[in-house]
């Protein structure tokens, strides 16, 4: 297995700007996600690594390795695409030991590592089969097995789940990551897929616009976004702007639109995030740490009217008019009546848990 470092690396087709200045280290067995929106620089990225792009400026390597000008055959990754890019004329065990044949690895060890491959990947008895027999699922697992046969130092997989339905897509997506805890292999996914990056990466890029927007783990970029569109992209979050009116020790006192005071904590603020008295500062609350409260005044405090609620069984969720301001909450059922449209309600928001995004 190896690692891959990206030193400030970027792509540009003609004048259009593909990837501005990604710098970033995975290391050896890490799954590593690149995350953004259609069009943000991901798949170029991951196409760079693989060798089908050669980067405008900067630099790749593979551990010690410098693989920046290599072609895709002597970079010794595994890559799945998006649409699975199987032969449809071959059948599955063809297709899995195609890169073994291309490689001229005889005829015995590339039986033996294509059947060791496809138990891995649970394809034991569906080697004589064609493509077009086989499931959405069971064409993604053989892609994957044929990435995995060479036995690659990186797996790469850009949006590899997008054409299965929501229960196959949870399914494989464990697969997934069975095999890569389970071979150790340094593995970068692409997706848009917030809930897939969140639940498979050990470390997550952001990505916008061709910019690298934040790096790191799932908790770190969930809990602690450096900025409003990581905090609305990454899950559900009210974005809340307000003025600093004071700072008393570790607390940050701030003034919202409806008149309340909340505070929060100067430790959970983006560096960019400018915490002086007088300046306009953007808050992230996630809905499941506002809880209902049974009073409508005190510290984070806030009192509004229902504008709409769900009963989930398991929890109860609020859409509240706090003034002008839409404040989203996940409450856990305790059996307490749930109110209507209307309905005057208090939301307590821990200062614990509001994140000054900048």
């Amino acid at each position: 297995m190896s690692s891959v470092t990206l030193d400030h690396v970027y792509k540009r087709f003609g004048n259009a700007k593909g990837v501005e200045d990604v710098h970033i280290h995975i290391e050896s067995g890490e799954f590593f996600t690149f995350l953004g929106p259609s069009g943000c620089g991901k798949t170029t990225t991951l196409r760079m690594i693989a060798g089908f792009y050669f980067p405008t400026e900067g630099q790749i390597r593979f551990g010690s390795q410098e693989v920046t000008a290599l072609p895709p055959h002597k970079r010794n990754t595994g890559m799945v695409f998006q649409n699975y890019a199987l032969f449809p004329h071959m059948t599955v065990f063809e297709n899995i030991a195609f890169g073994l044949q291309v490689r001229k690895i005889n005829k015995t060890d590339t039986k033996e590592r294509a059947l060791r491959i496809m138990k891995l990947v649970r394809l034991e008895g569906y080697g004589d089969r064609r493509i077009d027999q086989l499931s959405g699922g069971q064409q993604q697992r053989v892609a994957l097995a044929r990435a995995l046969v060479i036995e690659p130092q990186i797996l790469l997989l850009d949006e590899p789940l997008s054409n299965l339905d929501a229960k196959l897509r949870e399914e494989t997506r464990f697969e997934i990551k069975r095999l890569q805890l389970e071979l150790g292999i340094t593995t970068i996914y692409v997706t848009h897929d917030q809930a897939e990056a969140m639940s498979m990466s050990d470390r997550i890029m952001v990505m916008q616009s061709g910019e690298v927007q934040q790096i790191g783990t799932p908790h770190e970029i969930y809990h602690h976004p450096v900025n409003r569109f990581v905090a609305s992209f990454i899950g559900e979050t009210n974005l809340w702007e307000g003025t600093v009116v004071g700072i008393e020790g570790d607390e940050v006192k701030v003034r919202i639109a409806s008149g309340h005071v909340l505070s929060g904590l100067k430790q959970n603020a983006s560096p960019r995030a400018r915490l002086t008295e007088g300046e306009t500062i953007t808050m992230s609350i996630r809905p499941e740490s506002v809880q209902e409260s049974t009073v409508t005044e005190g510290a984070n405090v806030v009192s509004g009217s229902v504008e709409m609620s769900e009963f989930t069984g398991a929890c109860v969720n609020y859409t509240t008019m706090v003034g002008q301001e839409q404040l989203r909450s996940m409450s856990i059922n305790l059996g307490r009546p749930v109110k209507q449209r209307g309905d005057s309600i208090g939301l307590h928001i821990p200062k614990e848990s509001i994140y000054f995004a900048g």
